[in-house]
């Protein structure tokens, strides 16, 4: 009884600790440096403090040029277009009236068409192969503020030695690593988060 209740004890005293530690684990956010570009990773959730966080850094002077990517396709959605399903708009157009409204000129933003994507590293070999096809030789990244430090990870690795990368978090992105575990939302960021590590490592076994 008494090893039971030093133990309930210790677990009171230690979890909000415990839980921040998890929620800060997977945050990194450097200090921007004047770059080419400001790439927007369009993968995970809360897409549009992305966008923000872009038009921040392009305001400031930091970057010449805004990336976006996008386009999106499924099975389910080249069927429909095999149908004759046409979109409204482009897909690109949302991001760039965003952008504008926040200060970026629609000519000085790269829309790159990334139909297969479907997770960080596929995004990362797409997207950085277009920009390393443009001369571009320093990026800034910006993507959610628990995605951030998996992101650095994945495009340092697939570009060491031939992009200079820095991470800046989305700072309007409402994920809170000090408190995550009270909202019904950031827990599933945060559990999805570390799969998305667990799958990372599992499958790239003997080769990082």
């Amino acid at each position: 009884m008494i090893a039971l209740f030093v133990a309930g004890l210790l677990l009171y005293l230690f979890s909000g600790s415990l839980l921040r530690g998890l929620g800060r684990f997977v945050v990194v956010d450097e200090t921007p440096v004047p770059s080419d570009a400001v790439i927007v990773l369009n993968t995970g959730v809360e897409y549009y403090p992305r966008l923000v966080e872009a038009a921040d850094l392009y305001r400031k002077g930091l970057v010449k040029r805004v990336i976006i990517n996008g386009n999106r396709k499924t099975d389910s959605l080249r069927e429909l277009e095999n149908r004759g399903f046409k979109r409204c708009c482009p897909w690109y157009e949302n991001s760039l009236r965003i952008l504008s409204l926040f200060g970026v000129p629609r000519d000085k933003v790269t829309c790159i068409s990334a139909e297969d994507v479907y997770d960080t590293v596929s995004e990362a070999k797409v997207v950085g192969r277009e920009v390393l096809g443009r001369g571009l030789h320093s990026v800034l990244i910006t993507t959610s503020k628990y995605h951030t430090k998996r992101a650095r990870y994945i495009w340092k690795k697939m570009y060491d030695g031939r992009l200079s990368i820095r991470t800046v978090a989305a700072k309007t992105d409402p994920y809170d690593p000090s408190g995550w575990w009270r909202d019904g939302r950031q827990i599933r960021w945060v559990m999805a988060e570390y799969g998305a590590w667990i799958y990372y490592w599992w499958k790239n076994l003997g080769t990082v």
